[in-house]
């Protein structure tokens, strides 16, 4: 599976999708693992979470923890419904699933010293999530404003992708970063 930037934004079928450009990772930009504080960041640097696979039982957890129990999710009560089970022609996961997971994995994949989250932004859901679909968050720093003396505002474009090049969702994620001076020992 190529690490690549995704480049569709239109529903297709799987099959039919082409792979997209490779990713060009900003040099220069610390480890995943580093804790990045605003002075850390520039606009453009990007970075890649690890793949993780959205399970059947993902779905399930997600239903019981909502209460969203519609049969576009995969209806397990056996009974045959004069409702269609999804207009994809199978189950897809919910699509604010789709944002917890890429919430999630976006923690480390840059891992700022985040103070809190303050919007989501212009959020698209493009394409369908299915169920034991592989998925990667792609992570760019679209801007950032200082916000106090000791933090700032950044902006995040996040994109959700399959590892067949659709973006699945994407939109603004914006916070307070914290920077690095708020961690300074003062001199008394």
């Amino acid at each position: 599976m190529s690490d690549s930037i995704p480049t569709h934004d239109a529903i297709i079928a799987s099959e039919n999708a082409t792979r997209p450009e490779p990713v060009v990772i900003t040099k220069g930009v610390p480890e995943p693992t580093d804790t990045l504080y605003c002075e850390d960041l520039q606009v453009g640097q990007q970075w890649l979470s690890p793949w993780r696979v959205i399970s059947a039982n993902d779905v399930r957890t997600f239903s019981h923890l909502t209460g969203d129990f519609d049969p576009l999710h995969g209806d397990e009560s056996g009974v045959d419904s004069d409702f269609p089970k999804s207009p994809f022609g199978r189950p897809v996961a919910h699509g604010l699933l789709g944002l917890s997971i890429l919430a999630g994995l976006s923690t480390e994949f840059p891992r700022a010293a985040t103070l809190a989250l303050v919007s989501v932004d212009n959020w698209s859901f493009d394409n369908p999530v299915f169920f034991d679909e592989r998925v990667r968050v792609v992570t760019s720093v679209e801007s950032t404003e200082a916000h106090g003396r000791r933090a700032a505002k950044i902006t995040w474009h996040r994109q959700l992708v399959s590892d067949d090049g659709r973006t699945l969702q994407q939109g603004k994620f914006v916070t307070l970063v914290a920077s690095n001076k708020r961690y300074r020992r003062q001199p008394r």
